[in-house]
């Protein structure tokens, strides 16, 4: 197989940087506070969109003691509090001696293996009690004592966040929602001040501090450390579940996000050390916009930059800055400069335990079961149509919504500008053609059958154009099928270097993906489209039409048919059954995970309707969890399937195949 021409394992970052770029381009600071004032009711507006909404009946927090230990000074109490139903997040409240109402901080930890009980962590939770604050530390959710299992520990990034994104609440809106939630219990407190709050963190919990300061206004005090930088610097860089709000680069900068505090105190502490993306000359840029709107409410005083010659961390200095920032701010004491940090001695992680070793309840609630019992719960909204004029109905929304969830843009057209990759003999050619500006693409057609059965696009994500050379591309073959293979954009000739994370392969891509408000599915299936495209130049293009996926990519298989009616059958061969999985995704592509298509679209079975009347052959089935799907699980998962091919007068065209047996596969086909 001829190579492409040059090294191209750039191309998809190159891309995705300069469309960032291109949509925040015409971005303007505000020229007066009324003029901000409306741009911030929008900003807001469109966050919460991208957290798919906060309750709007918060359920009764239950707060429960379940130890305490003193020590010089203060009090560490280790709780438990409901902050959605069912769901417990577990915290220390250090608790200064003394009578009457203080001043108080949310500490959020960031991505150190101990959570909250990181001595890190811990130290600047005693510092600020033994200056007189009273300070709630939390775990975030799938951290610290929330994890898949007691043990500490655990990443929640990754498969783990990912299972939240079908249900459209990502954990970067779950994190500020319960910490809203925090801020609900410490209100609660005869020992708090609710006028005097601020927060605090550092790294994945600086970025915590950064939302859920810029929108609960609750907070008169926000202090995020090594972690604010620009989304374009993201753009690049591996980071956590937790940090992506989807979208948010189609619609703002990181300096609109930091605007929403003033004006309210605050205060970035930036290292040399670190890296890019929250490096001070990123995070600089970002505050030199943010301080145009502290200048616009005359409090330009209370927007501080503070840097440190030091590493990506929160240590003595940094947090001794800190200090002073609240103390200013919450107190009306000092004028902002460092207070020295009283003496400190951290605990054992055990101590702070409010589970010590294994004892956390069985019933506890993991965060890949919160996102499957709310998966659940949506589709529970979604029955089987009645009739015929229901399906009609569900069909007409699906279509009209799937190109908006997927982000295809079914009117953006560039020249293919198609090309051969070395010599073509009478059965086979390779080529390569554009499908966006920026983005090249390489496909394989084999075979030169004029009285073929049909053009058969072979589509997997790990292959590539070496799919080719399996053995359901040599069935094909043999069966008379002509056929298709291609790297889609970030895969084979274009796949970047180090986008893996654990069980993610295409981890980075994927991500920057979300945050431009175009996941990688829809671009796969805009690939797919344009890859037809390309075939068609050169060719009449067949009326039998068959896109078959494998592994991951039979949802871009089911989503191209979705959306494109020259496709006259597909197949998907080993595929994800479900969105929903009460375990971190395994053997899956971070890129088909959507956020929301649970709301906006429905399931795998609901997504494989919209094939019908078409021939569509689903050859076995795989859970979340990577576990093969039994003859009667599998039928049953596509119950909804069925009944939209029933209303179509179709139910023979739809074909289940417990097994993913090349033979039967291509048997299957028309």
């Amino acid at each position: 197989m001829p190579e492409p021409p040059s090294d191209l394992a750039r191309q998809f970052l190159i891309y995705i940087q300069e469309r960032n770029l291109a949509m925040r381009a015409d971005d303007q600071l505000p020229r007066t506070v009324a003029e901000w004032e409306t741009q911030k009711r929008k900003l807001r507006a469109n966050l919460l969109q991208s957290w798919g909404g906060f309750p709007k009946d918060p359920c009764d927090l239950e707060p429960r003691l379940l130890g305490s230990i003193q020590r010089d000074g203060y009090r560490v109490e280790k709780l438990l509090l409901q902050t959605m139903p069912g769901v417990h997040m577990t915290a220390n409240a250090y608790v200064p001696d003394g009578e009457g109402k203080r001043a108080a901080v949310l500490s959020v930890h960031g991505h150190w293996r101990l959570a909250k009980s990181e001595p890190v962590v811990q130290s600047r939770c005693i510092g600020l009690a033994k200056l007189g604050f009273f300070v709630l530390m939390v775990d975030a959710f799938g951290a610290g004592e929330r994890g898949l299992y007691p043990p500490l520990g655990e990443y929640h990034g990754e498969m783990v966040g990912a299972t939240l994104y079908p249900t459209g609440r990502p954990l970067s809106g779950i994190q500020v929602y319960e910490n809203q939630r925090a801020v609900d219990y410490m209100l609660t407190r005869p020992e708090v001040d609710g006028e005097r709050l601020g927060i605090t963190g550092c790294s994945g919990g600086g970025n915590q501090t950064m939302y859920a300061g810029a929108f609960d206004e609750r907070f008169k005090a926000v202090v995020p450390v090594c972690s604010v930088g620009t989304y374009q610097a993201y753009l690049g860089a591996a980071c956590c579940m937790c940090e992506v709000v989807p979208a948010a680069m189609s619609y703002t900068e990181e300096w609109g996000i930091l605007s929403l505090v003033a004006p309210r105190a605050l205060m970035l502490i930036n290292a040399t050390k670190d890296g890019f993306q929250f490096s001070i000359g990123e995070a600089t840029k970002s505050l030199d916009k943010s301080r145009h709107v502290f200048r616009l409410y005359d409090v330009a005083a209370k927007a501080k930059h503070a840097t440190f010659d030091w590493k990506h961390d929160y240590h003595q200095p940094m947090r001794e800055e800190m200090y002073g920032w609240m103390a200013l701010h919450l107190k009306g004491e000092g004028d902002g400069s460092p207070i020295a940090e009283p003496t400190i001695k951290t605990e054992e992680a055990e101590t702070l335990r409010c589970f010590p070793g294994d004892k956390r309840p069985d019933t506890f609630v993991t965060l890949p079961q919160f996102a499957a019992a709310e998966g659940r719960a949506i589709l529970a909204r979604r029955p089987i149509p009645k009739h015929a004029e229901g399906w009609e109905a569900d069909q007409t929304l699906m279509r009209e919504s799937l190109p908006r969830v997927l982000g295809v843009d079914p009117k953006q057209k560039v020249s293919l500008n198609t090309h051969a990759i070395g010599e073509p003999t009478a059965e086979e050619r390779s080529f390569q053609f554009s499908t966006e500006n920026g983005m090249q693409v390489f496909g394989r057609r084999i075979g030169n059958r004029t009285k073929a059965k049909g053009l058969a696009v072979l589509l997997d994500l790990d292959k590539g154009r070496e799919a080719a050379e399996s053995p359901l591309a040599k069935e094909l073959l043999e069966a008379g099928w002509n056929l298709a293979t291609v790297d889609l954009r970030a895969t084979g000739a274009t796949a970047h270097k180090s986008d893996a994370v654990r069980r993610a392969p295409d981890h980075n891509t994927a991500e920057w993906s979300l945050w431009t408000g175009r996941p990688l599915l829809g671009q796969w299936v805009y690939d797919v489209r344009r890859l037809i495209d390309a075939i068609g130049e050169s060719e009449k293009l067949p009326e039998n039409l068959a896109v078959i996926g494998t592994g991951p990519a039979s949802l871009v298989a089911l989503a191209a048919a979705a959306l494109d009616a020259r496709i006259s059958q597909v197949a998907s061969v080993g595929g994800l059954a479900s969105f929903v999985s009460d375990v971190p995704y395994e053997n899956q592509r971070l890129g088909i995970i959507v956020p929301g298509i649970l709301r906006k679209i429905g399931d795998v079975a609901h997504l494989a309707a919209l094939a019908a009347p078409r021939r569509l052959v689903i050859a076995g089935g795989v859970t979340g969890g990577g576990e093969k799907l039994n003859e009667k699980d599998l039928t049953k998962n596509y119950e909804w399937t069925k009944a939209a091919f029933g209303f179509e007068e179709a139910s023979k065209q739809l074909k289940i195949l417990p097994e993913m047996k090349n033979k039967d596969v291509v048997a299957s086909l028309n």
